[in-house]
């Protein structure tokens, strides 16, 4: 069945990812430029694969719009949005209203906010201008280091990651994401934090 006509990636409709494999890592890295895709310099042949299906799926694909449609949903992660509980949960995450939906909403302006909820935090950082990042030179191996998102500020030790390897390292750590949607004034916050509440130094 492999030499079927069409896409066989149901998860980036209207793009082959077959076909952007066949490409050079050259070419790859020349055509996520174009999509205005950045940290591709440090990025393996099949992240700058999946980066520039994504863009170009984006741009080919949201005439609806609507959300329930987008092929690019990670979904609620292996614990569904809840948090996770540990002896070393901090006080900040035992007075934050839990989130499992991107339909639920902060009680007040300045609420904080924790979840685990994939969907959740993509949505979170992208609207920011966000991306996953890693802080260079924290890697053990193959494994990323410690995990940031890079809203574009002057830190030159952030290397740019994909979501999915981004939430493979924050499941397989237990970590909460702890935030807020707006400050107490009602304008928007960028404020996160992660926290393992199995471990006091995460």
């Amino acid at each position: 069945m492999s030499d079927e006509p069409g896409n066989q990636t149901p998860d980036t409709p209207n793009v082959s990812e077959t076909e952007l494999r066949e490409m050079k890592v050259d070419e790859l890295r020349q055509e996520a430029k174009d999509e205005n895709i950045s940290g591709t310099s440090g990025m393996r042949k099949e992240e700058l694969v999946k980066e520039v299906a994504n863009a170009r799926s984006q741009g080919a694909g949201n005439s609806d719009g609507g959300a329930d449609s987008d092929p690019d949903d990670l979904g609620a992660g292996p614990e569904g949005g809840k948090i996770r509980h540990g002896d070393a949960s901090s006080s900040s995450l035992k007075y934050s209203q839990e989130v499992t939906s991107i339909e639920d909403e902060p009680e007040r302006e300045g609420r904080s906010l924790a979840t685990t909820h994939h969907e959740v935090i993509r949505q979170w950082a992208e609207e920011r201008g966000g991306v996953p990042a890693t802080v260079e030179g924290t890697e053990h191996g193959d494994h990323l280091g410690v995990l940031r998102i890079d809203f574009g500020g002057d830190d030159s030790n952030l290397r740019h990651v994909s979501w999915e390897e981004w939430f493979k390292t924050f499941d397989g750590r237990h970590l909460n994401f702890i935030y807020q949607e707006q400050r107490t004034d009602g304008t928007q916050s960028n404020f996160f934090r992660l926290e393992n509440p199995e471990r006091e130094d995460a």
